[in-house]
């Protein structure tokens, strides 16, 4: 991983014979960070980041709603693709995440499908001075690396948009090698260090310490993105989405019932015009 000096709207920067190289966000399209990247990828980069400037979700990118259930493990130690409490079923990840609806006992989960992106993203509390970047970026790689054993490598990126932390872990099928933990396994360790419940014996958690100061963090929020996209259909929306659709159809419905009785007041306004430059026409004639 490598830092691009010259744009920070980026993502999965990587070291290509010597090079900074880095993915443009929204765009996706590699960009040289030892020059100036093009004004129309920079411009596309802060339309899709939100108004303060943060980096956008993959589309496909969902949290776990569900928390904790009693699993069904492989004798790997790895989630089995079907989960079921009683008679409902659902599909999950790698990570163990619910990446369907729920259904009857009936439903197929032909394989585990793996998480190969997880987002991490952390919010600072409140505070006068920015964070230094590469002091932060430094004690969440040795952090990862060393606490968590996870080769450097799958660890992406760590940006900072004050006052928004985000780590990337990327670990897709073919890169990860027996030996390797998993990135899922990582992040589940890391977000019990974070919340004070560490499952390290002993332990009471992870202290996040920048340049010396104590770093306080108000909110922590995981994102998966897996090898094939989830399966939420429409009843998996929140009540408040729905709510939205409604009165936007409703308003709709509305315009044109507004539309609708305004032409039929102006066609008898035409009417009765007519109607009376008819008797006009009439009086004179008489």
């Amino acid at each position: 991983a490598c830092v691009c000096e010259k744009n920070k709207r980026v993502t999965n920067c990587r070291l290509d014979n010597g090079l900074c190289r880095c993915d443009a966000v929204g765009s996706g399209v590699t960009v040289d960070c030892t020059t100036l990247t093009s004004k129309c990828l920079l411009m596309k980069a802060e339309v899709t980041g939100s108004k303060s400037g943060r980096r956008e979700k993959p589309k496909d990118a969902f949290e776990d709603t569900d928390g904790l259930y009693d699993p069904e493990c492989e004798n790997t130690g790895s989630f089995k693709a079907k989960q079921c409490n009683g008679t409902t079923c659902w599909c999950v990840n790698t990570a163990g995440v619910r990446r369907t609806d729920k259904h009857d006992a009936d439903l197929k989960c032909n394989k585990l499908v793996r998480t190969m992106w997880i987002i991490i993203e952390m919010k600072h509390a409140e505070r006068n001075s920015p964070l230094n970047a590469e002091s932060l970026k430094k004690f969440f790689t040795d952090t990862i690396t060393s606490r968590y054993q996870l080769n450097g490598r799958y660890i992406s990126s760590v940006l900072y948009e004050k006052p928004y932390i985000t780590i990337d872990l990327k670990q897709n099928s073919s890169e990860k090698l027996s030996g390797d933990v998993d990135i899922a396994d990582v992040a589940y360790y890391f977000e019990k260090d974070l919340k004070g419940q560490s499952i390290f014996h002993n332990n009471p958690g992870l202290n996040v310490s920048i340049d010396n100061e104590e770093v306080k963090l108000e909110r922590t929020v995981v994102y998966y993105v897996d090898e094939i996209a989830p399966e939420f259909s429409m009843k998996s929306l929140t009540p408040g989405l729905i709510a939205v659709i409604v009165v936007v159809v409703v308003a709709i419905v509305a315009a044109i019932v507004v539309l609708v009785l305004t032409r039929r007041r102006k066609g008898k306004y035409v009417k009765a015009e007519v109607k009376e430059m008819n008797e006009m026409r009439r009086g004179l004639n008489a």
